[in-house]
């Protein structure tokens, strides 16, 4: 079976591109500060508690009709603005958030109908596991099991006003959506739809889920919510 990607929800199989996934394996560099002191053995280090960006590199090849299968990826790939979702065949259970910038240069056969050349994406450090997009729902006080060795940031959507405990965080809903009430802990951010909801809600600490067990404790005049938990790995 030939190895492929997909980029923004479009497999580029579709434009006869496959590749290889040797460096789809790398890990980020966390991101420490280093302080030298004169008379000091050794160094001070700052933890920022953050991993640095990390490029994935792709080696890859088209086999038939090269000129217009590549014409049109570059210009799909060049089109995509920000970060997209990017999936691979190698690692079938996650996926990461990349940007594509370019260039590519590639090397052609003396006929043209095929070439090879790298796909480089700039990629946030995380590996997402795809069963961390999957909702749990909640309209009870429960728990919620981190399978992980890194801390998680979930998307969490509120019905009713009351106190939320989750995890590490206690949030108080203080006015009801129309709806429900989307709570972003990674962007640190309460909306419905387009609408803002910072004003609806008093935050006393942003969840994080820990690995591990963590309480999830639903205050009286909470309906429901359902917690997206967004596990991932490095």
């Amino acid at each position: 079976m030939r190895n492929s990607i997909k980029f923004n929800g479009k497999s580029l199989a579709d434009f006869g591109v496959y590749v290889s996934g040797n460096g789809t394996y790398n890990s980020p560099k966390r991101d420490y500060e280093w302080i030298e002191i004169p008379g000091h053995d050794g160094s001070f280090v700052i933890d920022n508690h953050r991993f640095e960006n990390i490029e994935i590199t792709y080696p890859a090849f088209i086999v038939r009709d090269f000129s217009e299968n590549y014409t049109a990826m570059v210009n799909f790939l060049l089109s995509s603005s920000g970060y997209q979702r990017l999936d691979d065949t190698y690692h079938p259970l996650e996926y990461r958030l990349a940007l594509f910038t370019g260039p590519i240069e590639p090397t052609m056969t003396s006929r043209l109908h095929e070439g090879s050349f790298d796909l480089k994406f700039t990629c946030k450090p995380q590996r997402y596991l795809k069963s961390g997009d999957v909702s749990q729902g909640f309209i009870e006080s429960g728990s919620i099991i981190n399978p992980t060795l890194l801390h998680a940031k979930p998307l969490i959507r509120v019905y009713g006003t009351g106190e939320v405990k989750i995890g590490t965080g206690i949030i108080t809903i203080n006015k009801a959506g129309d709806a429900y009430i989307d709570i972003d802990c990674e962007i640190m951010d309460a909306y419905e739809g387009t609408n803002n909801r910072n004003s609806n809600i008093t935050v006393e600490k942003w969840p994080e889920l820990v690995p591990g067990s963590n309480d999830v404790v639903l205050g009286d005049g909470i309906t429901k919510i359902e917690v997206k938990p967004r596990w991932w790995k490095i």
